[in-house]
């Protein structure tokens, strides 16, 4: 145990253990996304409580209790992930229907968002088991929460969580230009293998502040807004900044008429694909008219 939370468990004991925690019944435990001292006093309870802890990496799940002063045996973990969710789901129910209570943690965060879990909870709730929620830490409510996205006219405009975009550098453009059409707040995760190349992608979206959230509430947690124009650049000033995980918030716009979004969307498109198919996709990402795309096209890009 971490000299630190050596009176984090009398404490969970203290302010959680008089509530019911019925056996048969699986648990979704959010866990810190980096700061150990996140962990909700609930949470410590019923993972020192339940007979089986389910989760995405045991080694880095037990590392984590550990660190609280919770021990569990051998045979009370079991590994759950992207990977084996839909079998693992069979074993996790074999366990409820013993009367055992099964917690599931992913490696860092709320389960079951851009995390393994939800195949496991739709699993667990067709076999007729309840599902118990402890709520916590999450990078996207934790980015969302200092990004300060307030829509054109001072209204809470919402937001929309796109999670991880393709890998292909295609596909992920074509995401991106469907964002174009999005006047919502827009939250996105990325590896930081891969931010580089997201931050690129995100260049066109001209006009749109962009709040990059790393390593959210660890030592060297960095929050920073700017034009999207200006990511990949403010990227490359420090060579610190690609590491760590990401979270992104695009804050909300104000979208012109379907026709400009067409022509904008277009011009993009017509860089990347032949006249047709960028016409279509136009199309479908704005609501713009086809013909009328079509005899822009033309004039940007003529056949051949």
């Amino acid at each position: 145990m971490s000299a630190s939370y050596v009176s984090a468990l009398p404490a969970a004991r203290e302010a959680a253990a008089a509530q019911h925690y019925p056996q048969g019944a699986l648990y979704v435990v959010a866990t810190p996304i980096g700061n150990l001292a996140d962990i909700t006093l609930r949470a410590l309870h019923v993972l020192a409580l339940v007979d089986v802890v389910a989760c995405e990496d045991t080694r880095q799940t037990q590392t984590l209790l550990r660190a609280y002063g919770i021990d569990k045996a051998a045979g009370q973990w079991m590994a759950v992930h992207q990977h084996n969710e839909a079998v693992a789901a069979q074993a996790v129910i074999g366990r409820l229907q013993q009367g055992q209570r099964v917690a599931y943690a992913s490696d860092a965060g709320t389960p079951a968002v851009s995390d393994p879990g939800a195949r496991l909870v739709a699993a667990v709730r067709a076999a007729g088991f309840r599902v118990l929620p402890l709520p916590g830490a999450s990078s996207i409510t934790t980015a969302l929460s200092v990004a300060g996205c307030v829509a054109p006219g001072g209204q809470d405009s919402g937001f929309v969580f796109a999670g991880f975009l393709p890998t292909k550098a295609r596909e992920r453009d074509t995401a991106v230009l469907a964002l174009q059409s999005e006047s919502r707040t827009v939250l996105l995760l990325e590896a930081p293998h891969r931010i580089e190349a997201l931050a690129r992608a995100l260049a066109p979206l001209d006009g749109r502040t962009v709040t990059v959230g790393r390593e959210l509430s660890k030592q060297f947690e960095e929050i920073a807004s700017m034009p999207a124009s200006e990511v990949a650049d403010w990227l490359a000033a420090d060579p610190q900044r690609t590491r760590g995980e990401f979270v992104l918030v695009l804050h909300p716009v104000v979208i012109g008429s379907h026709g400009d979004d067409g022509m904008r969307v277009l011009g993009l498109l017509l860089r990347e694909l032949p006249l047709k198919g960028a016409v279509k996709l136009a199309a479908e990402i704005t609501g713009a008219s086809r013909n009328e795309l079509y005899e822009a096209a033309l004039k940007l890009k003529p056949p051949g």
